[in-house]
């Protein structure tokens, strides 16, 4: 994304700049003022700010209000730069709207992971339409019919079911199909989907959403939140929206929270799993009552709204442990689906590839056409802990790479690096889909414990690239070590 980037200092911003275009891969445009930063900002628009607090002329604060104040600072992330000595500007600033703020000399890791965390949350939110402007939102055909958004992934899941062109490669994933058609019929019908990751969870959702006939695609809202990239404290004013003056910082006309945005559509809730124990009784009550009140407010909301949640943890463990309500969970199981790992139903993954292969050489225009039996092979007895969309990647990267009739082994040799594979403590490797059990006894806690000790370590202790290895959030990570502790 472009990035604006605003320093007096010529050589640290100068660097700075450079690091962020190379190493992350964003545009920036640099200035060394606040004045000239606030002309460049009205002028053109950055989702992102970066600016330092001590400036000549106008300084970073004066500038974040400023920016906060004008038609596009809301959807703007602005990042400010502090000294140590410095940290009750550094306060006002996260008061006044900043998004974070770094210490001086500015770590370039933690300038990476800031940015990163910001791309998140701006992603988890992009949806603030509301049912008006659904419609525009939405990318036409030549016949003026509104398209899928996600094509090739709602043709994989069609022609699995057998709605579009002959074939199925799975049982399991023509039942999921079918369900979700059933369950598209039914609005009032809160849809639970359980997959791991990369099973097209919300491939599934948006189907239940859109039909078969993708009838509902851009003209009724379909909003998507990532629990896990909200923040616990903003989590309620999210969902339920806020009344003005509900809380600091809150804007004075108040807001809409994404329940009321997704007004005659859908609201998908992914990470389910990770939504605070303390949330959950008002979810409930808005899936069994049909209204909420805003943060703030005195008036209850009618909604009308379709429910699905996605999770790739184990809800059922989660309600032992008391992190999920039994209650919430036997409201939301009414619609339940379930995605097995491509690793449990290998009869799909040679006419899934088989079909990727064809999407790809088409778009890219090169001359694929077959498999080979060995990369077959190769394909069948990878573990795919990935699932369907490791296995599509994998197929445009091959096409990407090489113009051939057929794919061989050795256009696969990558996926020996990528392979994932944990350690326990004797050294022993644990593939998923390979894992043999013990047969007297397994302790899961004192496991569970060793791995998320070892992905610390892995990871110098660095909690958000182990949360990120584990394939969890820092919150959930947190409740592991205490657990552990």
């Amino acid at each position: 994304m472009k990035i604006l980037f605003v320093d007096d200092d010529t050589l640290v911003r100068s660097a700075t700049a450079t690091f962020i275009e190379t190493a992350l891969g964003h545009e920036v445009v640099q200035c060394d003022g606040g004045e000239e930063a606030l002309q460049m900002f009205l002028n053109d628009y950055f989702p992102i700010v970066i600016t330092d607090i001590k400036m000549p002329g106008m300084n970073g604060l004066e500038l974040l209000k400023k920016i906060k104040a004008s038609a596009k600072g809301d959807d703007t992330g602005i990042i400010m730069i502090t000294g140590f000595s410095d940290m009750d500007s550094a306060l006002a600033a996260l008061r006044e709207g900043a998004f974070d703020y770094l210490c001086k000399p500015v770590n370039p890791v933690q300038l990476a992971e800031t940015i990163a965390r910001f791309c998140k949350h701006q992603a988890s939110l992009s949806l603030k339409v509301d049912v008006e402007d659904a419609a525009s939102l939405a990318e036409k055909t030549d016949g003026g019919k509104p398209r899928y958004e996600s094509g090739l992934e709602r043709n994989v899941f069609l022609t699995i079911a057998g709605i579009g062109k002959t074939g199925v490669f799975s049982d399991a994933l023509k039942n999921a199909v079918a369900l979700a058609l059933r369950f598209h019929d039914n609005r009032n019908v809160p849809a639970l989907i359980e997959g791991e990751t990369g099973t097209g969870k919300e491939v599934i959702a948006r189907l239940i959403h859109c039909g078969a006939e993708n009838e509902d695609d851009g003209v009724k809202p379909f909003v998507s939140i990532n629990i896990s990239a909200l923040s616990p404290s903003l989590w309620e004013s999210e969902l339920f929206g806020y009344e003005g003056g509900a809380f600091t910082g809150s804007k004075r006309q108040g807001a809409a929270g994404k329940m009321e945005l997704a007004k005659g559509g859908t609201l998908f809730l992914d990470e389910i799993a990770d939504i605070p124990l303390e949330m959950q009784p008002k979810l409930l009550r808005a899936l069994q009552e049909n209204e909420i009140y805003r943060v703030g407010g005195p008036k209850s909301i009618k909604l009308d709204v379709r429910f699905i949640v996605a999770t790739n943890r184990n809800l059922n463990r989660y309600m032992e442990e008391g992190r999920f309500r039994k209650d919430l969970y036997f409201r939301l199981n009414l619609g339940r689906i379930y995605l097995p790992p491509l690793r449990a139903q290998k009869e799909a993954i040679i006419p899934l590839a088989q079909m990727f292969l064809s999407i790809f050489a088409h778009e890219k225009k090169r001359r694929f056409r077959f498999i080979s039996r060995e990369a077959m092979e190769k394909l069948e007895n990878y573990p795919w802990p990935g699932n369907v969309r490791e296995l599509r990647n994998t197929i445009e990267r091959v096409v990407i790479l090489y113009d051939e009739l057929e794919i061989v082994p050795e256009h696969l040799n990558f996926l020996n690096a990528y392979e994932t594979e944990l350690f326990i403590e004797q050294g022993s490797k644990i593939r998923p889909g390979q894992l043999v059990l013990p047969s007297n006894r397994l302790d899961l806690k004192e496991i569970e414990a060793e791995i998320v000790r070892k992905a610390l370590q892995m990871h110098n202790n660095n909690k958000t690239k182990a949360a990120e290895y584990l394939c969890v959030s820092r919150q959930t990570l947190r409740t592991l070590l205490k657990r552990i502790h």
